[in-house]
């Protein structure tokens, strides 16, 4: 009796409270969802980084003497805001420096004793300038609902999480930059300490993460110090395996750092804690790339850690998109633009290209310039990733290509997306995995979503909890073997595939995209 009267409660008043937990630095109350999914929401994992902590590795959080009150979600951290055109507009966000906390959703039902839930840490992306633990794409209510616990975890952004400076390399005692990814570190920590409270079991965490949040993730996997944090990865779209977005030595980082102190007209570190948060977001501050070979999280590059067995060798999921590229050969309508694009963006061996993706008419080299920016970046990258966790660990890695176009709501319009050319585009496949896909209809119809997509994203979020139940995806799922490539194809159509243009990817390396196209992934979480 009491249980049918709380469920017509959560039915009718929504949101109620769920129970109290503690953790290490007190009791926290969070909430019951109409579905009953409980959740905990806006948890401190780290003190603030303000005044003087801003640019210091993040601290262990103060205890509470009262009970905290974890029913909402916390700011984002300090970043660009986005307008209501934007494709992935899911609302506006509170922001602010203060940002370091992470949500919790758990079953409806407490974990059965000697059995706690697995648990997923989802990290966001955003070109580690932009994103947020809270945004409606990446919900663990989904996930929660089938007997796993979701944590989403928040960190620094832009410069001030990711500044090498040579006042800040003093401080830390030899190392700076990579905040952001100390944040995360930090966020894994307290989940290993605490998450048992919830019903998680801490032996079971497998990260994930799109984007730069999947380059994140790969850079866990990579750096010693994340050792012991998890047991699984699934990396979406982006890793620090290539050319594009490596990690670039202390002392090139510092004098980029240094460059940003006199964009803002500082003279030393402290002028620039003493500024205010957003006159550092609002500078104009390009770089090669944010992550640092700081000696610290990262004592080397990803490939070279990976090749001393000095990254975790556990499995692995790792694909992209069919339409996606994080650089462009520039508008393409005929053959000869499409030649001429090419010996721009490969000089050295612009000749091997061309014999590697030909083109006879304007529609062809219109399809190939596609397939090369998304081959020279998203595939040599995912490629990367999968050989050096093959020659240099036993665990096994499980590839996809997502070619799902999604059914836009007749004459939508978006004012950084183009529904007409999207394609399967970068970040397309997310609300698949997680199974968000009406937020894109939380303000206005964006999409007509079909039966066909309710089956592919219970198809896909079905294989990413087996994932994090078992550490394999599905047994139809083939694993990575370097003789013989394959992925699976996650479409209408699921089915394990010959990896696209597998053979091709080495005559990619060393592209160099158009002067007007992005040099480096700036996409838009």
């Amino acid at each position: 009796m009491k249980r049918a009267l709380i469920a017509a409660l959560i039915a009718l008043a929504g949101p109620v409270l769920a129970q109290s937990v503690k953790v290490e630095s007190g009791r926290i109350e969070g909430i019951t969802l109409r579905s009953g999914v409980r959740a905990w929401l806006g948890i401190p994992f780290a003190e603030p980084p303000l005044r003087a902590l801003r640019w210091k590795p993040p601290r262990m959080p103060q205890r509470w003497a009262n009970v905290f009150h974890a029913d909402r979600f916390a700011p984002e951290c300090l970043q660009p805001l986005r307008n209501r055109s934007m494709n992935h507009y899911f609302g506006n966000e509170a922001t602010s420096e203060d940002c370091l906390y992470l949500n919790i959703w758990a079953p409806r039902a407490p974990a059965p004793k000697g059995h706690p839930y697995p648990v997923l840490v989802w990290v966001y992306g955003g070109g580690f300038t932009i994103g947020s633990a809270s945004m409606a794409n990446y919900s663990g209510a989904y996930t929660a609902q089938h007997d796993v616990i979701q944590v989403n975890i928040a960190y620094r952004l832009g410069a001030l999480g990711f500044l090498a400076h040579p006042e800040l390399t003093k401080e830390g005692g030899g190392a700076s930059g990579n905040y952001g990814l100390m944040d995360q570190i930090a966020a894994l920590q307290w989940v290993q300490r605490n998450i048992s409270a919830f019903g998680g079991d801490p032996a079971r965490v497998t990260i994930a993460g799109q984007s730069a949040g999947s380059m994140s993730v790969a850079l866990l996997q990579s750096s010693p110090r994340a050792k012991g944090l998890f047991r699984g990865v699934v990396g979406m779209s982006g890793s620090p395996f290539g050319e594009l977005l490596g990690a670039i030595p202390l002392a090139q980082a510092e004098a980029d750092g240094v460059r940003l102190q006199n964009q803002v007209g500082a003279h030393t570190i402290d002028e620039m804690r003493d500024l205010s948060a957003d006159r550092i977001v609002n500078a104009p501050f390009a770089r090669q790339s944010p992550i640092t070979i700081d000696q610290r999280v990262l004592p080397a590059t990803p490939g070279a850690l990976f090749a001393a067995r000095k990254a975790s060798d556990v499995p692995a999921m790792v694909g992209y998109t069919s339409d996606e590229g994080f650089m462009s050969l520039g508008t393409v309508n005929s053959v000869a633009d499409y030649q001429a694009a090419v010996h721009r963006a490969f000089a050295e061996n612009a000749a091997a290209v061309l014999a590697a993706y030909p083109a006879v008419d304007g529609a062809e080299a219109s399809t190939q310039a596609r397939a090369i920016a998304r081959d020279a970046t998203l595939g040599r990258m995912t490629r990367g990733w999968a050989q050096a966790q093959a020659l240099n660990g036993t665990s096994p890695t499980y590839v996809w290509m997502f070619t799902r176009r999604q059914p836009y709501t007749a004459g939508v319009r978006f004012s950084d997306h183009d529904p007409a050319t999207a394609g399967a585009y970068h970040t397309g496949d997310v609300p698949y995995w997680l199974g968000t896909l009406d937020a894109y209809n939380s303000f206005r119809q964006t999409r007509d979503w079909s039966a066909a997509d309710r089956k592919l994203a219970g198809e896909m979020s079905a294989r990413l909890i087996a994932f994090v139940k078992s550490g394999v995806p599905k047994p139809d799922w083939p694993r990575f073997d370097a003789a013989h490539p394959q992925m699976m194809q996650l479409g209408l159509e699921l089915k394990p595939i010959d990896w696209i243009n597998y053979q091709k990817l080495d005559v990619l390396a060393g592209a160099q995209a158009q002067p007007s196209a992005p040099s480096a992934p700036k996409p838009r979480d």
